[in-house]
């Protein structure tokens, strides 16, 4: 089975058959043992009934003993080396569908990995969940039918040689009829991949609203809002609750035929059997073996069935992990160095020009706009923006991850310890890193997260904690408050200490005097290094160096604050709730 730290290699990403056939190849000696295993295993459930006819023919109907004690004795050796087998028919097909299973999550894993902050552009979280949830359970779950097919297929030829023996025409009907049986389930499969498609397909919307509601179910209580989300989540439910009836509809056929038809045809075979025994063209022993052989055959066809089954739903999620493995980061064809000094940051395409070492503030009609700024700026979106004199997209990527940090007002917060949010590197400083009261002669490592606490207008927080800074969170931080979060944040954005921080928003879930404290301590912590942050909170602005007017995602007009009130009426109806300005 695939270790941990094992290169789960390179997943074939042409298609959902292609890709389960890649987890097959990734273990072929396993495979290959479960193939065996259950050939030999379903072989010997065919040599039972053929043992049991010897024991009948041999030993009873003569009235021989000695040769129904060796029939018998021989049966019941076949019958305990078989349960062995199937012992380890089941562990074998077990590590496949384990191995199946890790090494699909290792490949999902590094592909969220690898495309890091373009996921979210790319793919819904609910999708992703999805996927990681539900398809890569499927998709290993596909892989066991290899043992139990290929031994399906070895038992149907060896029990139609069996009949042969036994009478010409019962083996014809078997070889013929078999094959038919299975064609008549066949289309239900088609019909099965549709209707699983869609199911998957509403069940990632339905994943990605239950996630809103785990997230922001607190503001839709305070703003009387759950009713219609909950009316909202109820028809989705209702919608995938309809599309699992469809999809239970084809399973349920799909099920039934596979058990009735083979003993439809069981009951046929047999009484053809029937017959030839009262005509005296086989034997008491014969007709035993034959409704033996054909029992058995019930288990290989509705192994067929269920293979066809599980690799129908299988090549459907598979197709989805193959979607997945497909996304591809932004390419990062850069080689340059970064500007050696603190240099303009430009954007042609809106016209922002953010001069080094000032605090600058971006304020745009809507607010779309300023945050597509900020992802051109921080080149998370392609762009013709320069840094200096050179394009970002020529700089190699991991400098301008460096230089350049992109703080998000909703970015992720990781479950764990509040140190492990905030800054897992600073881990172990010491007394300094978990007391927001540490003097400020504290050395630098053990004071700059009191630093960014404090700038964030965060130490109330750490304060409030049981535990302080070793208090441990849930996922978002959800045990927190809107405000609280957006500081925490801030904080790490802070502690990063960039040479040039987008901020996004960084105020916007904060209460006036919350926010004056944070803007007037964000304008001294970043003196002399470059910042620019998306607001129209006038307690913000009034911090500021530069402020850009964005209309129409262009730069309308530029200059300080309150130069613009008293220039830009647009600005001023914007930024001071200026309703007559607006109604003008």
């Amino acid at each position: 089975m695939i270790d941990a730290y094992e290169d789960p290699g390179a997943p074939d990403r042409r298609g959902g058959g292609r890709y389960l056939w890649w987890l097959v190849t990734r273990q072929p000696w396993r495979c290959a043992a479960g193939a065996m295993f259950g050939s030999v295993w379903m072989v010997l459930l065919a040599a039972t009934p053929y043992l049991m006819s010897r024991a009948i023919d041999d030993g009873l109907e003569p009235g021989d003993p000695r040769a129904l004690a060796l029939w018998s004795g021989a049966l019941f050796a076949v019958g305990a080396f078989n349960a062995w087998l199937s012992i380890m028919r089941h562990r074998t097909m077990t590590r496949v569908r384990m191995d199946a299973n890790f090494r699909t999550v290792k490949v999902v894993v590094g592909q969220a990995v690898r495309l890091g902050a373009a996921l979210p552009r790319q793919m819904g979280a609910g999708e992703v969940v999805t996927i990681g949830v539900g398809d890569v359970q499927t998709v290993s779950q596909a892989l066991t039918v290899v043992g139990p097919g290929v031994g399906s297929v070895v038992a149907y030829l060896v029990i139609a040689a069996l009949l042969v023996s036994v009478s010409p025409l019962l083996a014809a009907i078997v070889l013929l009829g078999i094959p038919v049986i299975v064609l008549l389930v066949g289309p239900l499969l088609g019909r099965l991949q549709g209707s699983e498609t869609e199911y998957r397909e509403r069940q990632g919307v339905l994943t990605a609203r239950i996630g809103d509601l785990a997230g922001g179910l607190r503001v839709l209580a305070g703003l009387g809002g759950k009713t219609l989300i909950a009316d909202a989540f109820r028809r989705d439910s209702q919608r995938l609750r309809e599309q699992g009836y469809r999809v239970g509809a084809v399973t349920s056929w799909v099920q039934a035929l596979g058990i009735g038809l083979p003993t439809l045809f069981l009951a046929v075979v047999t009484w053809l059997a029937g017959r030839l025994a009262a005509q005296g063209d086989i034997t008491v022993g014969q007709l035993v073996s034959v409704y033996g052989y054909v029992a058995v055959l019930v288990g290989p066809v509705s192994f067929w069935v269920e293979c066809g089954y599980q690799i129908s739903r299988g090549v459907v999620c598979a197709r989805r992990v193959v979607g997945f493995l497909r996304l591809e980061p932004m390419p990062d064809t850069g080689t340059l160095d970064a500007p050696s000094e603190p240099s303009v940051l430009y954007e042609p395409e809106s016209g922002v020009l953010i001069r080094p070492g000032r605090l600058t503030a971006l304020v745009a009609e809507d607010p779309a706009d300023a945050t597509a700024v900020v992802d051109r700026l921080g080149r998370y979106a392609q762009s013709n923006a320069t840094w200096g004199d050179i394009r970002l997209d020529e700089i190699a990527l991991h400098q301008i991850r460096a230089g350049i940090v992109v703080a998000d007002h909703e970015a992720d917060l990781f479950a764990g310890t509040l140190q492990d949010m905030i800054a897992p590197s600073f881990r172990g400083a010491g007394n300094g890193a978990n007391n927001p009261n540490a003097p400020a002669d504290a050395t630098p490592h053990h004071a700059a997260p009191h630093k960014a606490l404090h700038t964030a207008a965060a130490e109330d927080i750490v304060q409030a904690l049981p535990h302080g800074l070793n208090t441990p969170m849930t996922a978002q931080a959800r045990n927190l408050s809107g405000g609280q979060r957006q500081r925490v944040r801030l904080a790490r954005a802070l502690l990063a200490d960039p040479e040039i921080l987008l901020s996004v928003e960084p105020t916007s879930a904060l209460d006036a005097h919350t926010e004056a404290t944070v803007a007037a301590r964000l304008s001294e912590a970043r003196r002399g290094r470059t910042t620019v942050v998306t607001t129209t909170s006038p307690l913000v602005l009034d911090h500021t160096d530069t402020v850009h007017y964005l209309k129409d995602g262009k730069v309308a007009a530029s200059g300080t604050h309150h130069e613009l009130l008293d220039t830009t009426p647009g600005y001023r109806a914007l930024v001071a709730r200026d309703t007559e300005e607006v109604l003008g």
